[in-house]
Order: structure tokens, then sequence, then C-alpha cells
């Protein structure tokens, strides 16, 4: 019979050191977690603080869609164009997210990049200090504004100018 017993304390000793494991192993794994995403969480506010866009000369060319020039006069590169949110406002249908369009095509309801201006670091990046000139192909007759917003949640304003 004591052999038993031997036994049966030894497999729960066993039990105990594998459930201790267990519980550390989960504690420390959830620990890791949290400091990574308080990390990344503390980066990308470090990134936005740093982030800022400008809208300057409004015009209409001729094929009466509204252009802008977008400047980046802060510290940190917009790199991620594709996913830069352009928003209109008009007093008949209210707000419309434009697309953007990497083909350039025209279509309705999208924006394109036209060209850079003193891009001379990273090619087709809005970098500190480099000028993008966009289109935004518009929907509506009667635009009032439009407002720029980057990936990181970076906006700037602009109002329509008269005429459109």
């Amino acid at each position: 019979m004591a052999v038993a017993e031997l036994i049966g304390a030894a497999i729960g000793v066993l039990l105990l050191v594998i459930v201790a494991y267990l519980l550390v192993g989960s504690t420390l794994s959830t620990a890791e977690t949290v400091v990574t995403a308080q990390k990344d969480m503390t980066l990308l506010n470090e990134v936005r603080l740093r982030t800022s866009i400008t809208v300057s000369d409004e015009w209409i060319d001729n094929s009466s869609y509204p252009n802008f020039n977008i400047t980046n006069n802060g510290e940190e590169q917009v790199m991620d164009l594709p996913h830069m949110d352009v928003f209109s406002f008009d007093k008949t249908t209210g707000y419309t997210r434009y697309t953007y369009d990497s083909t350039n095509s025209g279509s309705p309801g999208t924006w394109e990049i036209v060209g850079f201006y003193n891009d001379n670091i990273h090619a087709k990046q809005l970098d500190p200090g480099v000028t993008m000139w966009i289109r935004a192909n518009a929907i509506g007759e009667s635009l009032d504004d439009f407002q720029f917003t980057t990936n990181n949640g970076i906006s700037a304003y602009s109002a329509v100018p008269s005429g459109t």
C-alpha cells in the first residue's frame, strides 16, 4: 500500500508543477502582449503628433473637377497614400467619400494623384516638405468643401472655390 501512496503523491506533485507552469506561462504571455500593445499605441501616437498636412491652391481645371495641393508640413512621411481618405460635402447630397484611383481613369467618386513638387528623396511619397497635386473627380454639382485625412487620422480641410 505504501507504494500506491507514493505513486499518487508523485502524480499529484507532477500535476501541480504542470498547472503552475501553465499559469505562469499564460501570465507572462499576457503581460508581454499588453506591453507590446502599449508600445505600439505609443509609437502610433508619436507618429500622429509629428504628422501635419495643409491644403492650398484650390482651383477648378478644364474638366470642372476641383484640384488641390496637399503639402506635408510635418516631420513624418505619409507613405500609405491609397488609404488617404477624401470626403466632400454639398448641401443637397451630404457627405461623399472618394476612393483612390491609381489608374487615373477620371471615374466619378474617385481621387487621383496628378503630380508631386519637390519630390527629391522618396519618389511618389509625401515626405516632409513635398507637395502633392490631386484631383477629385466630383460627383455633385455644388460642392461646398473637402476634407483630406491621412491613414493615421490627421486631416486638413478646404473650401471649394466658388463656381463649382
